[in-house]
């Protein structure tokens, strides 16, 4: 009652001046205050907090795409606005659940000025979660391992999501004058997109546009200029849905006027216009550009020589190719014969046909000494890559690695994981089943290697004895480590452990 009160002389003061915007804007204040100090919103600004913080800095291994990254600050708003709606809805109704009504009856201030106050103190939350977007993003820009380029239209998702939200509670106040209307609406809208009601369609594009939120994290990242999302008509629909809620609510609070009617149309018009040109197929040319950078990825590249190898990157994960050479040198460092000085062709290839939602495999390259990586890095990725290029310097190419099932496994092994900081978590990491211990599938940025068990047992000897004794060994009998069909047994005979009981068998 006292909140009731003190609204109604706030109000009252200002309306008295002859100032019925000032009397606006000191309403809008108010039940900003109160908006913003309620225990539902101080509850979903913190753990909006905690969500950022817990997810910024292992986001991606810490290697970030930004085109991916901009994306990823879209899930934490909603919280927000769903707190935003509930508050904003019980603001609005405060009133009426204190019989108080009649008491604003009497004021200068008019019903529809009230409820244009009720919306606009949804925006001081908006700004917030801007803020919040904001440090979320600069935060993995800054990082030394990022990579791409970010979309404004993409950031500006979460903001809207919390106008578009607190609007459809004031809306829904002046329309339903009930407090379940903002709850049953909550569970709605977790129906409709987390339990799989709305109809979203295939493909990438069509009605599932039409969700507030249309995430598409996929397993790499492409080029920013091959994403294919209509990130900013989504933004357009999505601001001309709140402000169509927000103007529709001043309309049911009482407001008149062609001007008012006017910035109805224009934002629906807004909306209707973002969600057609969002629901769109896909350009053309787009197809074309992902078909090419799949399948010829070498016209859209561009190529640096370090330490006599060649890396050929897309443009944008240029910075990422001294990192790539550093795991080259490691590797040949430990290398012998030829394959000590060998150079290497370090593509990055991918599998873009089908956007950010692609699974398909990369096919092995059978051109010599050439070596695949991906646009993801960090974490798993150092060790997969690893097992790629000692895997080709072994072999000679990834085609030939495919048929690997002998002891030269061993070999390619202990060259890709001792050099790392943690050689038996990294021997973890690279395998899918995350073991150290029996037959499993080794990662690879192409075809997938085999281990046996009994190769596993080698391997694992041989990472734990100092990596300078057994790159002696390795060097001294390279040819021999290095022939086809060398058995598991004669490679652990060569390099000082114990051989395995059972012969090298690859299901």
């Amino acid at each position: 009652m006292s909140a009731v009160l003190e609204e109604a002389r706030a109000t009252e003061r200002a309306a008295r001046s002859g100032r019925p915007t000032s009397a606006m804007l000191d309403l809008a204040l108010f039940e900003t205050r109160r908006l913003l100090t309620r225990i539902p919103m101080l509850l979903a600004f913190a753990a909006y907090v905690a969500w950022i913080v817990w997810r910024a800095p292992k986001f991606e291994d810490g290697f970030p795409a930004l085109q991916n990254a901009d994306r990823a600050t879209q899930s934490g708003p909603l919280l927000v606005g769903l707190a935003v709606m509930l508050c904003a809805n019980h603001a609005v109704l405060r009133s009426r659940r204190h019989d108080t009504d009649r008491h604003f009856g009497v004021l200068v201030l008019m019903p529809w000025r009230r409820t244009a106050a009720h919306v606009l103190s949804v925006v001081p939350a908006v700004l917030l979660v801007a803020v919040g977007v904001v440090g979320q993003f600069g935060w993995e820009a800054l990082r030394p391992g990022a990579v791409g380029t970010g979309s404004v239209a993409e950031l500006v998702v979460g903001p809207l999501l919390v106008l578009l939200f607190g609007a459809i509670g004031v809306l829904l106040a002046r329309l339903i004058p009930s407090g379940f209307a903002a709850p049953l609406t909550i569970v709605l809208f977790f129906f409709l997109f987390f339990a799989g009601a709305f109809p979203g369609g295939t493909g990438e594009r069509g009605t599932r546009w039409l969700a507030p939120v249309v995430d598409e994290m996929g397993s790499g990242s492409i080029p920013s200029d091959l994403m294919g999302r209509p990130a900013g008509w989504h933004a357009l629909y999505l601001l001309g849905l709140g402000l169509t809620a927000g103007l529709l609510a001043v309309v049911a609070g009482g407001g008149r006027g062609w001007t008012l009617r006017g910035a109805v149309a224009a934002a629906l018009a807004l909306a209707i216009t973002g969600g057609v040109a969002q629901t769109a197929a896909m350009p053309a040319r787009t197809v074309v550009a992902r078909a090419a950078a799949t399948n010829n990825p070498e016209k859209q590249q561009t190529c640096v020589n370090r330490d006599g190898s060649t890396y050929c990157s897309f443009p944008e994960w240029q910075p990422r190719t001294a990192t790539w050479a550093s795991v080259v040198r490691h590797v040949q460092s430990l290398a012998g014969g030829k394959a000590h000085t060998q150079p290497v062709l370090v593509r990055q290839r991918i599998y873009a046909t089908d956007g950010l939602a692609s699974d398909g495999a990369i096919d092995p390259s059978a051109n010599p000494y050439q070596v695949t990586v991906g646009t993801r890095w960090g974490g798993n990725r150092v060790p997969e890559f690893s097992a790629a290029v000692s895997s080709v310097l072994v072999t000679g190419s990834e085609k030939a690695t495919g048929a690997m099932c002998d002891g030269r496994m061993v070999t390619v092994m202990w060259l890709a994981l001792s050099w790392q900081p943690d050689p038996i978590q990294s021997l973890r990491d690279v395998r899918l089943d995350d073991s150290i211990t029996g037959s499993a599938i080794v990662l690879s940025p192409t075809d997938p290697l085999q281990m046996t068990a009994g190769q596993t047992d080698v391997v694992r000897q041989l990472l734990g004895k100092p990596q300078e004794s057994v790159a002696a060994k390795v060097k001294a009998h390279w040819a021999e480590l290095t022939t086809p069909k060398v058995t598991s047994a004669r490679v652990a005979e060569l390099l000082g452990v114990a051989g395995p009981k059972e012969a090298d068998k690859c299901d």
